[in-house]
């Protein structure tokens, strides 16, 4: 028996791996009592607003937030003050001019303030972007509390596009001084409808 083997050999006798019990991950992630304060203080720290409202008044909230805006591009039930189809445009680029943009949201994380966007119906994604403003709509029974639960959701055999968006765009490289509208929409609102 060479060296090699004879070190190889006690390694074995002496290894002694013991079976444990995987751990419980029942309460895995922060949960939060109250959702929607949670999600509203979260996107609030980085620019962003949350609002809470019945699903009847999406028009005339969005007017009095909106109300100089010229061109808004929306896909959302219910809300009829939108002008511009982007679905239809061929080019993505020719949204650049789009004041405002309302798009549904498919639910929101309370512990970061972020809103998964995965919208079939909506042709170009850029439009999360491109917009000068951007409103998302959620209905108020989509909020969880944590990325967890998020990724619980998420489906991912059906792959496509899908982002996680938190308020307006932003950056902070210079100087750790936060810019909003640095390099897309210059003010997100979320908001969350009830029937």
């Amino acid at each position: 028996m060479t060296s090699k083997e004879k070190i190889l050999e006690n390694i074995k006798k002496n290894n002694a791996v013991v079976d444990v019990e995987l751990p419980s991950y029942e309460n895995f992630g922060i949960t939060y009592e109250d959702k929607f304060e949670k999600f509203a203080t979260m996107i609030e720290s980085v620019g962003g607003k949350a609002l809470r409202i019945d699903k009847k008044d999406l028009d005339k909230t969005i007017n009095e937030l909106y109300k100089d805006e010229k061109i808004i591009a929306s896909n959302v039930d219910g809300f009829t003050l939108g002008n511009l189809d982007s679905n239809e445009e061929e080019d993505p680029y020719n949204l650049k001019d789009i004041d405002l943009a309302v798009v549904k949201g498919n639910f929101a994380v309370a512990e970061n303030g972020a809103i998964w966007m995965k919208n079939e119906e909506n042709r170009h994604r850029s439009l999360y972007f491109i917009a000068q403003n951007i409103v998302i709509v959620i209905d108020e029974k989509e909020i969880i509390s944590n990325m967890h639960e998020a990724y619980e959701k998420i489906n991912f055999e059906n792959s496509g596009y899908g982002v996680f968006i938190s308020g307006p765009s932003k950056t902070a490289d210079i100087e750790q001084s936060l810019v909003i509208g640095a390099h897309g929409p210059k003010s997100g609102y979320v908001i969350f409808t009830k029937s």
